[in-house]
């Protein structure tokens, strides 16, 4: 495949975060405090999709297992908001199944070589540790979102959520520039002002209710 359609398919996917996330502050701005819209859900899996097939096509395993981390817990927010089964059942399950299906069919056809998993050229060991910790630490805000909002049975972006966000988008940036991939560099770039936005106005919250007091 032609490198501009793989560049065009992954900056697609990081306009869809980068539209999310701008959704999501710009609600959070007017009413004062932050806020998850359904859409912000919708709009994640969507990119996710596409961002997975991104990585599948670049053989960085570090981007692939990202989106492994994370795909299912968009689906369960949106289980959280009731909107998970108004979708067609026939799209649930392809959204189910569509990673298992697509590394599936890659095996199978010798599209995808498994030494290329852990073995690319491009990528020394050292780098995919560091592409590795810093998705993995960019997937534990969600971890951490899931398991929060599970317990207040509601979907909502705590802070911890949006201070995960910052340190794992500073590293994943680091990656980006080694790796030279403008697609992991200027998506996240956009998200370190919203998430230090968005630790800005749950701190204002806080001192506004402190107040009221």
């Amino acid at each position: 495949m032609s490198s501009w359609l793989i560049y065009g398919l992954g900056f697609t996917a990081q306009l869809l975060f980068s539209g999310r996330s701008l959704l999501q502050w710009i609600i959070s701005e007017k009413n004062k405090r932050v806020l998850t819209p359904v859409l912000f859900w919708k709009l994640s899996l969507i990119a996710s999709v596409l961002l997975f097939i991104y990585g599948y096509l670049r053989n960085d395993f570090a981007i692939m297992l990202g989106q492994m981390l994370t795909y299912f817990i968009y689906i369960r927010n949106m289980h959280l908001q009731n909107q998970w089964l108004k979708f067609p059942k026939i799209i649930r399950w392809f959204l189910y199944f569509f990673p298992i299906i697509i590394l599936y069919v890659g095996y199978n056809n010798e599209v995808y070589d498994r030494a290329l998993l852990f073995n690319n050229e491009e990528i020394p060991s050292w780098l995919l540790v560091l592409g590795i910790t810093a998705q993995i630490v960019f997937t534990l805000r969600f971890v951490y979102q899931w398991f929060y909002s599970e317990k207040h049975r509601e979907s909502t972006l705590p802070l911890g959520f949006w201070i995960l966000s910052l340190i794992g988008a500073l590293l994943i940036i680091i990656y980006a520039i080694i790796r030279r991939d403008p697609v992991l560099l200027l998506g996240h770039l956009l998200g370190l002002f919203l998430y230090i936005r968005n630790v800005l106005i749950i701190k204002a919250e806080k001192r506004a209710s402190l107040d009221l007091l």
